[in-house]
Protein backbone atom coordinates (compact mmCIF):
# COMPACT_ATOMS: atom_id res chain seq x y z
CA UNK A 1 0.00 0.00 0.00
CA UNK A 2 1.54 3.35 -1.01
CA UNK A 3 2.34 5.83 1.73
CA UNK A 4 0.10 8.85 2.04
CA UNK A 5 1.66 12.20 1.24
CA UNK A 6 1.11 14.88 3.88
CA UNK A 7 1.84 18.59 3.50
CA UNK A 8 2.91 20.72 6.45
CA UNK A 9 2.56 24.46 5.83
CA UNK A 10 4.63 26.74 8.03
CA UNK A 11 6.99 23.79 8.40
CA UNK A 12 9.86 25.96 9.66
CA UNK A 13 7.81 27.24 12.57
CA UNK A 14 7.96 25.93 16.12
CA UNK A 15 5.00 23.56 15.75
CA UNK A 16 5.79 22.83 12.11
CA UNK A 17 9.20 21.35 12.91
CA UNK A 18 7.66 18.95 15.42
CA UNK A 19 5.00 17.91 12.92
CA UNK A 20 7.68 17.13 10.33
CA UNK A 21 9.49 14.93 12.83
CA UNK A 22 6.34 13.05 13.81
CA UNK A 23 5.19 12.45 10.25
CA UNK A 24 8.60 11.32 9.02
CA UNK A 25 8.93 9.07 12.07
CA UNK A 26 5.51 7.54 11.35
CA UNK A 27 6.55 6.72 7.79
CA UNK A 28 4.56 9.25 5.77
CA UNK A 29 5.74 10.89 2.56
CA UNK A 30 6.17 14.47 3.78
CA UNK A 31 6.10 17.81 1.98
CA UNK A 32 6.89 21.10 3.74
CA UNK A 33 6.36 24.68 2.61
CA UNK A 34 7.54 27.90 4.27
CA UNK A 35 8.63 31.37 3.22
CA UNK A 36 10.76 31.97 6.36
CA UNK A 37 8.93 35.21 7.18
CA UNK A 38 8.72 33.99 10.77
CA UNK A 39 10.00 30.39 10.60
CA UNK A 40 13.61 29.33 11.15
CA UNK A 41 15.57 26.72 9.22
CA UNK A 42 16.90 25.22 12.44
CA UNK A 43 13.35 24.20 13.40
CA UNK A 44 13.30 21.73 10.51
CA UNK A 45 14.83 18.28 11.05
CA UNK A 46 17.50 17.00 8.65
CA UNK A 47 15.52 16.28 5.51
CA UNK A 48 17.78 14.56 3.00
CA UNK A 49 15.59 12.04 1.26
CA UNK A 50 12.81 12.39 3.84
CA UNK A 51 11.08 15.73 3.27
CA UNK A 52 10.24 17.46 -0.01
CA UNK A 53 10.69 21.16 0.78
CA UNK A 54 9.21 24.10 -1.14
CA UNK A 55 10.22 27.65 -0.29
CA UNK A 56 7.59 30.29 -0.98
CA UNK A 57 4.46 32.09 0.14
CA UNK A 58 1.07 30.40 0.02
CA UNK A 59 -0.41 33.71 -1.09
CA UNK A 60 1.19 32.81 -4.42
CA UNK A 61 -1.27 30.52 -6.23
CA UNK A 62 1.58 28.81 -8.11
CA UNK A 63 3.36 27.94 -4.85
CA UNK A 64 0.12 26.64 -3.35
CA UNK A 65 -0.60 24.49 -6.42
CA UNK A 66 2.91 23.03 -6.40
CA UNK A 67 2.71 22.34 -2.66
CA UNK A 68 -0.51 20.30 -2.87
CA UNK A 69 0.51 18.23 -5.88
CA UNK A 70 -0.11 14.57 -5.05
CA UNK A 71 -0.94 15.41 -1.44
CA UNK A 72 -3.53 13.40 0.52
CA UNK A 73 -3.79 15.48 3.71
CA UNK A 74 -2.60 18.88 4.95
CA UNK A 75 -1.62 20.31 8.32
CA UNK A 76 -1.95 24.07 7.80
CA UNK A 77 0.21 25.92 10.33
CA UNK A 78 1.46 28.87 8.28
CA UNK A 79 0.72 32.21 9.99
CA UNK A 80 2.27 35.21 11.72
CA UNK A 81 1.74 33.88 15.25
CA UNK A 82 1.64 36.90 17.53
CA UNK A 83 -1.14 39.05 18.97
CA UNK A 84 1.13 42.08 19.62
CA UNK A 85 2.62 41.84 16.13
CA UNK A 86 -0.86 41.77 14.59
CA UNK A 87 -1.84 44.88 16.58
CA UNK A 88 1.19 46.68 15.16
CA UNK A 89 0.67 45.41 11.60
CA UNK A 90 -2.88 44.12 11.01
CA UNK A 91 -2.47 43.84 7.26
CA UNK A 92 0.41 41.40 7.63
CA UNK A 93 -1.71 39.20 9.91
CA UNK A 94 -4.65 39.17 7.50
CA UNK A 95 -2.45 38.37 4.51
CA UNK A 96 -0.63 35.52 6.29
CA UNK A 97 -3.84 33.97 7.59
CA UNK A 98 -6.85 34.76 5.40
CA UNK A 99 -5.31 35.26 1.97
CA UNK A 100 -2.86 32.37 2.26
CA UNK A 101 -5.55 30.06 3.64
CA UNK A 102 -8.06 30.74 0.87
CA UNK A 103 -5.37 30.22 -1.76
CA UNK A 104 -4.32 26.96 -0.13
CA UNK A 105 -7.87 25.64 0.33
CA UNK A 106 -8.72 26.42 -3.28
CA UNK A 107 -5.61 24.60 -4.49
CA UNK A 108 -6.36 21.68 -2.16
CA UNK A 109 -9.91 21.14 -3.37
CA UNK A 110 -8.79 21.30 -7.00
CA UNK A 111 -6.08 18.73 -6.29
CA UNK A 112 -8.46 16.30 -4.57
CA UNK A 113 -6.89 16.57 -1.10
CA UNK A 114 -8.75 14.41 1.43
CA UNK A 115 -8.53 16.69 4.47
CA UNK A 116 -7.06 19.97 5.72
CA UNK A 117 -6.44 20.37 9.45
CA UNK A 118 -5.63 23.96 10.27
CA UNK A 119 -4.26 25.76 13.30
CA UNK A 120 -6.64 28.18 14.94
CA UNK A 121 -6.31 29.98 18.25
CA UNK A 122 -7.88 30.34 21.67
CA UNK A 123 -7.74 34.09 21.06
CA UNK A 124 -10.97 33.69 19.06
CA UNK A 125 -12.87 33.57 22.38
CA UNK A 126 -11.81 37.06 23.40
CA UNK A 127 -12.18 38.20 26.97
CA UNK A 128 -15.34 36.40 28.03
CA UNK A 129 -15.23 35.71 31.80
CA UNK A 130 -16.83 32.30 31.24
CA UNK A 131 -14.51 29.39 31.95
CA UNK A 132 -13.74 26.95 30.55
CA UNK A 133 -13.94 28.17 26.97
CA UNK A 134 -16.08 25.84 24.87
CA UNK A 135 -16.62 25.82 21.13
CA UNK A 136 -20.33 26.71 21.38
CA UNK A 137 -19.50 30.11 22.91
CA UNK A 138 -19.89 33.11 20.57
CA UNK A 139 -16.48 34.27 19.38
CA UNK A 140 -15.26 37.70 20.39
CA UNK A 141 -11.83 38.39 18.83
CA UNK A 142 -9.93 41.34 20.32
CA UNK A 143 -6.96 41.49 17.94
CA UNK A 144 -6.31 41.27 14.20
CA UNK A 145 -4.59 37.94 14.82
CA UNK A 146 -7.67 36.53 16.56
CA UNK A 147 -10.01 37.83 13.87
CA UNK A 148 -7.79 36.33 11.16
CA UNK A 149 -7.76 32.93 12.82
CA UNK A 150 -11.53 33.05 13.18
CA UNK A 151 -11.74 33.89 9.48
CA UNK A 152 -9.67 30.80 8.70
CA UNK A 153 -12.18 28.67 10.60
CA UNK A 154 -15.08 30.12 8.61
CA UNK A 155 -13.33 29.53 5.31
CA UNK A 156 -12.64 25.96 6.41
CA UNK A 157 -16.36 25.46 7.02
CA UNK A 158 -17.24 27.08 3.69
CA UNK A 159 -14.87 24.90 1.67
CA UNK A 160 -16.20 21.83 3.45
CA UNK A 161 -19.86 22.69 2.88
CA UNK A 162 -19.54 24.19 -0.61
CA UNK A 163 -16.78 22.16 -2.25
CA UNK A 164 -16.72 18.96 -0.19
CA UNK A 165 -13.14 19.51 0.98
CA UNK A 166 -13.05 17.95 4.45
CA UNK A 167 -11.58 20.35 7.02
CA UNK A 168 -11.12 20.79 10.75
CA UNK A 169 -9.74 23.65 12.84
CA UNK A 170 -7.96 23.14 16.15
CA UNK A 171 -7.89 26.07 18.56
CA UNK A 172 -4.49 25.83 20.23
CA UNK A 173 -4.01 27.23 23.71
CA UNK A 174 -0.58 28.73 24.50
CA UNK A 175 1.67 26.07 23.01
CA UNK A 176 5.16 25.76 24.51
CA UNK A 177 8.14 23.44 24.56
CA UNK A 178 11.79 22.97 23.62
CA UNK A 179 13.11 24.83 20.56
CA UNK A 180 10.66 27.71 20.96
CA UNK A 181 12.55 30.91 20.12
CA UNK A 182 13.21 33.05 23.23
CA UNK A 183 14.90 35.88 21.33
CA UNK A 184 12.13 37.43 19.26
CA UNK A 185 10.46 40.55 20.63
CA UNK A 186 7.24 38.59 20.13
CA UNK A 187 8.53 35.46 21.86
CA UNK A 188 6.16 33.24 23.79
CA UNK A 189 6.15 33.93 27.50
CA UNK A 190 7.77 30.72 28.81
CA UNK A 191 11.04 30.74 26.81
CA UNK A 192 11.30 34.51 27.27
CA UNK A 193 10.87 34.22 31.05
CA UNK A 194 13.43 31.38 31.27
CA UNK A 195 16.05 33.32 29.34
CA UNK A 196 15.44 36.44 31.44
CA UNK A 197 15.63 34.57 34.75
CA UNK A 198 18.81 32.71 33.79
CA UNK A 199 20.38 36.09 33.04
CA UNK A 200 19.51 37.15 36.60
CA UNK A 201 16.98 39.70 35.42
CA UNK A 202 13.35 40.18 36.44
CA UNK A 203 10.83 38.91 33.87
CA UNK A 204 8.23 41.47 32.82
CA UNK A 205 4.59 40.64 33.43
CA UNK A 206 2.10 42.81 31.57
CA UNK A 207 -0.78 43.44 33.97
CA UNK A 208 -1.12 42.24 37.56
CA UNK A 209 0.13 38.70 37.02
CA UNK A 210 -3.26 37.19 37.81
CA UNK A 211 -3.77 36.54 34.10
CA UNK A 212 -4.17 32.80 33.51
CA UNK A 213 -3.36 30.60 30.55
CA UNK A 214 -3.97 26.98 29.59
CA UNK A 215 -0.34 26.30 28.72
CA UNK A 216 -0.20 23.33 26.35
CA UNK A 217 2.99 21.33 25.87
CA UNK A 218 3.94 20.76 22.22
CA UNK A 219 3.49 16.97 22.29
CA UNK A 220 -0.22 17.44 23.04
CA UNK A 221 -0.71 19.65 19.98
CA UNK A 222 1.15 17.24 17.71
CA UNK A 223 -1.06 14.42 19.02
CA UNK A 224 -4.22 16.46 18.40
CA UNK A 225 -3.10 17.25 14.87
CA UNK A 226 -2.41 13.60 14.12
CA UNK A 227 -5.77 12.45 15.47
CA UNK A 228 -7.56 15.06 13.35
CA UNK A 229 -5.50 14.26 10.24
CA UNK A 230 -6.13 10.52 10.38
CA UNK A 231 -9.68 10.43 11.75
CA UNK A 232 -11.57 7.86 9.64
CA UNK A 233 -14.83 9.81 9.28
CA UNK A 234 -15.57 13.26 7.88
CA UNK A 235 -14.98 16.25 10.16
CA UNK A 236 -17.00 18.75 8.09
CA UNK A 237 -15.29 21.93 9.22
CA UNK A 238 -15.50 21.17 12.94
CA UNK A 239 -13.74 23.52 15.35
CA UNK A 240 -12.14 21.94 18.43
CA UNK A 241 -10.07 23.16 21.36
CA UNK A 242 -6.65 21.53 21.64
CA UNK A 243 -5.26 22.04 25.13
CA UNK A 244 -4.90 20.48 28.58
CA UNK A 245 -8.01 21.90 30.26
CA UNK A 246 -6.14 23.60 33.12
CA UNK A 247 -4.85 27.11 33.81
CA UNK A 248 -1.83 28.69 35.48
CA UNK A 249 -1.40 32.35 36.41
CA UNK A 250 1.65 34.28 35.24
CA UNK A 251 2.58 34.91 38.88
CA UNK A 252 2.53 31.14 39.51
CA UNK A 253 4.52 30.55 36.33
CA UNK A 254 7.32 32.79 37.61
CA UNK A 255 7.32 30.95 40.94
CA UNK A 256 7.49 27.54 39.22
CA UNK A 257 10.32 28.67 36.96
CA UNK A 258 12.28 30.06 39.90
CA UNK A 259 11.90 26.72 41.67
CA UNK A 260 13.07 24.72 38.65
CA UNK A 261 16.03 27.06 38.13
CA UNK A 262 16.98 27.28 41.81
CA UNK A 263 16.48 31.04 41.79
CA UNK A 264 14.46 33.67 43.64
CA UNK A 265 14.00 36.50 41.14
CA UNK A 266 10.71 38.40 41.44
CA UNK A 267 8.82 39.65 38.41
CA UNK A 268 8.39 43.28 37.50
CA UNK A 269 5.07 44.60 36.25
CA UNK A 270 4.09 46.78 33.29
CA UNK A 271 0.72 47.97 31.96
CA UNK A 272 -1.44 45.33 30.30
CA UNK A 273 -1.15 45.20 26.50
CA UNK A 274 -4.10 45.82 24.15
CA UNK A 275 -5.70 42.83 22.50
CA UNK A 276 -4.71 40.32 25.17
CA UNK A 277 -7.30 38.40 27.17
CA UNK A 278 -7.35 38.07 30.96
CA UNK A 279 -8.17 34.40 31.45
CA UNK A 280 -7.97 31.35 29.20
CA UNK A 281 -8.84 27.74 29.94
CA UNK A 282 -10.06 25.18 27.44
CA UNK A 283 -12.92 22.80 27.67
CA UNK A 284 -11.61 19.71 25.88
CA UNK A 285 -14.74 17.57 25.91
CA UNK A 286 -15.45 18.00 22.20
CA UNK A 287 -12.03 16.94 20.95
CA UNK A 288 -12.09 14.02 23.39
CA UNK A 289 -15.48 12.91 22.08
CA UNK A 290 -14.80 13.37 18.37
CA UNK A 291 -11.15 12.33 18.19
CA UNK A 292 -10.41 10.45 21.40
CA UNK A 293 -7.91 13.15 22.41
CA UNK A 294 -6.46 13.40 25.89
CA UNK A 295 -3.36 15.29 27.04
CA UNK A 296 -0.26 13.08 27.05
CA UNK A 297 2.13 15.49 28.85
CA UNK A 298 0.89 17.69 31.72
CA UNK A 299 1.98 21.26 32.35
CA UNK A 300 4.52 20.61 35.13
CA UNK A 301 6.29 17.86 33.18
CA UNK A 302 6.26 19.97 30.02
CA UNK A 303 7.71 22.91 31.93
CA UNK A 304 10.44 20.71 33.39
CA UNK A 305 11.39 19.43 29.90
CA UNK A 306 11.40 22.95 28.47
CA UNK A 307 13.59 24.39 31.21
CA UNK A 308 16.00 21.46 30.90
CA UNK A 309 16.30 22.10 27.16
CA UNK A 310 16.76 25.85 27.48
CA UNK A 311 19.39 25.52 30.20
CA UNK A 312 21.11 22.36 28.96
Amino acid sequence: MPRERILVTGCAGFIGGYMLERLVGDGFDVVGVDDFSTGRRENMPPREGKIHFIEGSLCDAAVAARSVEGVDRIVHLAAVPSVPRSVENPGESVKASIMATVTLLDAARKAGVKRVVQASSSSAYGDSPTLPKVESMPPNPLSPYAASKLGQEYFGKVFSATYGLDTASLRYFNVFGPRQNPDSQYAAVIPKFVKTLVAGEAPTIFGDGLTTRDFTYIDNVVEGNMLALLHPGRLNGEVMNCACGNRVSLNDLVLKLNTLLGLDVPARYAPARPGEVKHSQAGIGKIAELLGFKPIVDFDEGLRRTVAYLTG
